[in-house]
């Protein structure tokens, strides 16, 4: 299935998701007989960030950039594994990372990479389907299965078989909850699926939202301007929140006990945090 991925389908939500979007662009290096140095040695990381995901476990954060996959929950930041940039970035309950993007400076993998798998926190990375031909720019995964968008919403149960679920979602972010709920942010607002990316409808009196993450059934979001909403139940209605001090780059939640959410959000400068469900928000102390 050919990639229908080109530069006009990264969405303008508004003019700073424009500048998010300055990284959709293949990369021009070639594969090097030798691995390039780190982009970025120590420090928060300074390419692009794609997505993020939190170690509910160890509260281990990972954040998916430009340049690659970093630990950010110490400073300095850690890369881990090769230069890829990746893209599309979401992982499962069980640790397992799905990736998609293109191959930085010696790293042996095709342009676009497809779908890619790590099972070891990304320190290495495996092809899994769609090698040379398709770039998502966003995925999700519920559990049955993979959600990924690249110019159409396309699905798969077992990451080689997609399937085109619709055409006419034009997602910007993906993210997926365990009982097959899914949500697509996009200029015209978000979108729901209850089946796991089969069927799309719009959410009715929904915030603008560029970002958006489960913790169970509850929904996270943010605006472009930072303002956060959470929703009880599954994205259907939602309530607005706190405001971070940055513009979002990428969302994470988790259950801390009963009804209380932690809620991580990146962006260029750093992780904000919130543990009372994003009334308030500090800079993460590393």
């Amino acid at each position: 299935m050919p990639s229908t991925l080109s530069r006009t389908a990264c969405l303008s939500l508004t003019a700073a998701v424009a500048v998010l979007l300055s990284a959709c662009t293949t990369p021009t290096s070639t594969i090097q007989d030798t691995p390039a140095a780190p982009a970025v040695s120590a420090g928060y990381p300074s390419g692009h960030i794609h997505g993020m995901s939190v170690d509910p476990r160890t509260n281990r954060i990972l954040l998916a950039t430009h340049d690659g996959l970093f630990d950010v929950t110490r400073s300095p930041a850690q890369q881990i594994g090769p230069v890829i940039d990746l893209m599309g970035f979401t992982g499962t309950s069980d640790g397992t990372l799905y990736a998609s993007g293109h191959p930085g400076p010696g790293t042996d993998l095709p342009d676009p990479v497809g779908l890619i798998t790590s099972t070891d926190d990304g320190r290495s990375w495996e092809p899994v389907s769609q090698q040379g031909e398709t770039d998502f720019h966003a995925l999700a995964a519920t559990s049955t299965g993979l959600i990924g968008y690249e110019g159409r919403i396309v699905t798969s149960a077992d990451g080689h078989h997609w399937t085109v679920t619709a055409d006419d979602v034009p997602a910007y972010n993906l993210a997926g909850a365990g009982n097959g709920t899914v949500l697509a942010t996009t200029e015209e607002g978000p979108y729901r699926s209850e089946d796991s990316g089969a069927t799309w409808m719009t959410v009715p009196n929904a915030p603008l939202l560029v970002f958006t993450t489960f913790a169970g059934d509850t929904a996270t979001g943010v605006t472009p301007d930072g303002t956060v909403h959470t929703s009880a139940d599954a994205g259907l209605t939602w309530t607005q929140r706190g405001t971070i001090q940055g513009e979002p780059a990428a969302i994470a939640a988790d259950h801390t006990g009963d009804d209380t959410h932690r809620i991580w959000v990146a962006t260029a400068e750093g992780i904000e945090v919130s543990g009372d469900n994003g009334e308030t928000f500090t800079p993460l102390t590393q």
